[in-house]
């Protein structure tokens, strides 16, 4: 469809414009002004991003890292959070200097049918992410409102009407709501460590690396899980195109100069902030539960134990578990719309189709909730049952992981696309070592979440 009133007519249709046409270039930024002034224009993809690293999914392990092994594994989290910073610059990069996000180039270098395929597996990533998301807001509901699992479920489908509110008020508020549901998380939880009262003193030497870690097999299988499940691809391709969203000359190199130096710098504020939540997360479950030997596999487990004086100690209230429940809720919510704008981007980008915003979600969700659905109806509603759904549905997240990561890498380095502003050859090979081992964690927690006992 090459007319440009036709082309944007209907429900679908054929897309070969800028990644995200609808917000792509839309921001103004100053050209002149002040640092802090610069960096709160572009403050907001940052955000957007941030809250992958955040995902309910994760808050069980981090919990359970601290409640098994206090300390240790802070310097896993620590690691982790690097390297999401590293990738996560790469991709920004990407867009903002080529002007395509990380699915465009990627489908310019494929066939159509690996295009098809690629879009495939990411789709699958995609609602796996909404599958978490589905499942941490109805136990959220739950525990707040008593409201019963499948009930709750389907009451997640409804959030397409936030979604359709939230694109009509512009892409900076969705920026700042996301920052403000982000703010809510991170102050629930620095409330209740600052209760729990953790042991600074061994914190801080839990950021420093300790060889059991690769000797104790547990410490290990946990260390794992968290660098594994830390880089989303998701995210990769999200960042890629939000980054475009401010108004900068793409033909001039001091603009795109400061376009990737302020993109860099709000990236990395909210990935230090992903990292204090994930850190608190930990510190909770060591200064809680270390010692306690109390099953903190559930959320429902972690609601109840933080309300048990025999587990939390004389913090433990209603209070600490209902602030618990309000945090899960609002990561879903978040959730929600980074899945939405990524779906569109991978669509868009790997087979040139363009759906409405609306529409997508609602497929999306509707796909995404059959098996949650199904899984509350074959186990009566049982949370347990339902939460081996979330873990599960990591798998999809792990098999799409080299697909995004490794183009990321090559592209971001490569002088013809990428001209004074690729990968320097330290940065580009530590990426592709990075690439490699996150790739082997991913192919081993695969294989230890699909057969039982390894």
């Amino acid at each position: 469809m090459s007319d440009k009133k036709e082309k944007h007519e209907g429900l679908i249709h054929y897309a070969n414009g800028p990644s995200l046409e609808e917000i792509n270039n839309t921001v103004d930024v100053p050209t002149n002004a002040g640092f802090f002034k610069t960096l709160l224009a572009y403050s907001g993809p940052g955000a957007l991003v941030a809250v992958g690293y955040m995902d309910p999914g994760n808050w069980v392990t981090s919990i359970a890292g601290g409640a098994q092994f206090k300390y240790k594994l802070l310097t896993v989290i620590l690691i982790s959070s690097l390297i999401a910073m590293l990738l996560q610059y790469m991709a920004a990069k990407l867009g903002i200097v080529t002007g395509k996000d990380l699915a465009q180039l990627t489908r310019e270098n494929t066939s159509k049918a690996g295009g098809f395929v690629l879009w495939i597996i990411t789709e699958l990533a995609i609602m796996a992410t909404d599958i978490a998301e589905i499942i941490g807001s109805a136990i959220a509901l739950k525990l707040l409102f008593h409201i019963p699992i499948l009930l709750g479920i389907i009451i997640t489908a409804f959030d397409v009407l936030l979604l359709l509110v939230l694109m009509k008020l512009g892409f900076r508020k969705i920026e700042a709501i996301v920052a403000a549901l982000i703010m809510v998380i991170l102050v629930v939880f620095l409330y209740e460590v600052i209760l729990a009262q953790p042991n600074m003193g061994e914190m801080v030497v839990g950021f420093i690396p300790d060889p059991v870690i690769l000797q104790n097999q547990s410490m290990l299988y946990l260390s794992l899980g968290i660098v594994g499940a830390t880089v989303m691809p998701h995210n990769l391709y999200l960042h890629s195109s939000i980054s475009q969203a401010r108004k900068y000359d793409h033909n001039d190199p001091k603009s795109i100069h400061q376009a990737v130096r302020f993109s860099t710098w709000d990236s990395n504020i909210q990935l230090t902030l992903a990292f204090i939540v994930n850190t608190l997360l930990l510190l909770l479950g060591a200064a809680l539960f270390y010692g306690t030997k109390s099953d903190l596999g559930r959320f429902v487990d972690l609601y109840n134990a933080l309300q048990n004086p025999k587990v939390a100690g004389s913090v433990a209230s209603p209070l600490l578990s209902t602030l618990f429940a309000v945090a899960l809720l609002a990561s879903g919510q978040n959730s929600t719309i980074t899945g939405t704008l990524s779906g569109q981007i991978v669509m868009e980008g790997f087979i040139h189709m363009k759906m409405k915003l609306w529409a997508r979600r609602v497929i999306t969700r509707l796909l995404s909730i059959i098996p949650v659905i199904a899984f509350a109806l074959i186990y009566n509603g049982n949370e347990a049952k339902i939460e081996q759904l979330l873990t599960l549905s990591q798998v999809f997240l792990s098999v799409a992981l080299p697909f995004s990561i490794f183009p990321l890498i090559k592209y971001s380095s490569d002088k013809k696309l990428m001209g004074e502003f690729k990968n320097g050859t330290f940065w580009k090979w530590l990426g592709y070592v990075i690439a490699v081992i996150l790739t082997i964690l991913n192919i081993w927690l695969i294989y230890t979440t699909l057969v039982p006992g390894a």
